[in-house]
């Protein structure tokens, strides 16, 4: 029997013999009585394979359900299914820490499964809202676009919005292996989910996360494109399940990296399809905000429990579109987003970080940041140096605008001064290595050093006394003693 379904108890056992029709990832059943919605069993065939199957409609007299493992050479005469009164659960343990296993739940690195700590239901546990902590502690991911101006909260759902071409892979491999929280390190784990991959791309995770060590603090879930369908509606809930258990009962702070869930929501739309439904917007369910919502939610920090668990969810938006359904809903749900743009990615800038909406006409945000950053958290002066990086550079965008149409040479100097501020933000603050990782003391230091470009009369959403601190003058008369001798 399959891994999914050896629960230590069995509530009771229904057969039946009535397969109607074999319809793509789904098996309907005849003359059923007492089937539940996401019951599960195990269908077998006149080959005697058994696969396991969850029941994802019911009705009188009907059931659906999807066969887990696919449907390829299982006929509907001859085959019969057995329902166990259990809906879906997965064992759970510590030791999954360092292990790859496939989007059923199984290995996928060629071990056997630790001994099960527990059983744990792939839907999760309903958290209570009122044992629900607002989030207020800062993840250093070591990427200084990130932790300067949208820094991710422990706790909290902060999605990337990229597009097809873009390097989401890389970010999402750079975070992993070098995300952390400051002083609690050996108290972090990264549950990386693979979602709908292509073997290059899930070789490229792989290859990289071994090859720097990663992997002793990973639980990587991966499903491929060619996995069955089904195989990619658990996935996700499959890591969520064991990231839950790692951050709630052994007190880890857990970072869950979910990619690609574009391809997540293609496969829903394709199980949405077979059963018949009618179709939503772009043809996408219209229970998919719902079905999202029971993926992003599952995250956040619990009154009495040590750990905590984030979300880093990472979609790409088909034709760059940010009004699409997927990014559009996850949106509406999530607490923020780090929008990714192909225009500074063309400049060769890694991570092309869209700062102001450039790209799609919507900014980057990070709404928990402000409750995240300070003294005692990362630095007094991180929440004025974010928001006075993403003003000025918003002026600097519109000047270069506006020196297209009348020339820099007819700029002012302080509108001078804002362009070669922009040039040094992009190259200098937001680029940096795939194998850099920045401090929150590297990053803010690098920050002012590209502020004190600026006259220090511009830097107005800084108090004066942080100003006086940190403002670095030798930098601006440089740039003055240059612009004299030219």
């Amino acid at each position: 029997m399959s891994k999914l379904v050896e629960a230590p108890l069995i509530k009771g056992v229904s057969e039946y013999s009535t397969v109607r029709e074999v319809k793509g990832p789904l098996i309907i059943i005849e003359r059923t009585r007492g089937v539940a919605y996401g019951e599960i069993g195990v269908v077998t065939g006149p080959d005697g394979i058994p696969r396991t199957v969850q029941v994802v409609e019911v009705g009188e007299n009907f059931a659906v359900a999807q066969v887990l493992t696919g449907t390829l050479g299982l006929p509907a005469l001859g085959s019969t299914v057995r329902f166990y009164g259990e809906t879906l659960k997965v064992p759970v343990s510590e030791e999954f820490i360092g292990r790859v296993l496939d989007g059923k739940g199984a290995p996928r690195d060629g071990l056997p499964l630790p001994p099960a700590e527990d059983y744990r239901d792939i839907m999760g546990e309903p958290l209570n809202p009122y044992t629900r902590i607002p989030p207020n502690e800062p993840i250093e991911t070591g990427i200084s676009g990130i932790d300067a101006m949208f820094t991710m909260v422990r706790g909290q759902k902060l999605p990337i919005f990229s597009g097809s071409g873009l390097p989401h892979n890389l970010v999402a491999a750079q975070v992993a292996r070098q995300a952390t929280v400051p002083g609690k390190e050996e108290d972090f784990v990264i549950v990386f989910v693979g979602i709908g991959l292509k073997m290059e791309e899930a070789l490229f995770f792989l290859n990289e996360f071994k090859k720097t060590g990663a992997l002793r603090r990973l639980v990587v879930v991966l499903n491929l494109a060619n996995d069955p369908v089904a195989e990619r509606i658990l996935a996700p809930r499959i890591g969520l399940t064991i990231a839950e258990y790692l951050a709630w009962e052994k007190g880890y702070h857990v970072l869950a990296i979910l990619t690609d869930m574009t391809n997540y929501c293609e496969g829903l739309r394709e199980l949405s399809s077979s059963k018949g439904e009618l179709p939503g917007r772009r043809g996408y369910p219209g229970y998919m905000y719902t079905d999202l919502a029971t993926i992003y939610e599952r995250c956040g920090k619990v009154v009495g429990k040590k750990g905590s668990l984030t979300q880093f969810p990472i979609l790409t938006m088909p034709h760059d579109d940010i009004t699409h359904p997927i990014p559009d809903l996850s949106g509406y749900i999530t607490e923020g987003q780090i929008i990714l743009s192909r225009a500074l990615w063309g400049k060769g800038i890694y991570p092309p970080i869209d700062v102001v909406g450039e790209f799609v006409g919507v900014a980057s945000l990070s709404r928990l940041m402000k409750d995240a950053v300070g003294e005692g958290k990362t630095r007094e002066d991180h929440k004025y140096v974010g928001n006075q990086l993403v003003a000025a550079y918003a002026k600097a965008v519109e000047i270069r605008k506006l020196a297209i149409l009348v020339g820099e040479a007819n700029l002012g100097w302080r509108e001078r001064r804002y362009l070669r501020f922009a040039d040094a933000f992009e190259r200098r603050f937001l680029s940096q290595g795939f194998y850099e990782r920045r401090t929150f003391e590297q990053t803010l230091d690098l920050a002012w050093e590209v502020l004190s470009i600026l006259p220090e009369d511009e830097l107005t959403l800084v108090p004066p006394d942080l100003t006086k601190r940190y403002y670095r003058r030798s930098v601006f008369e440089s740039i003055k003693d240059e612009a004299v001798a030219k």
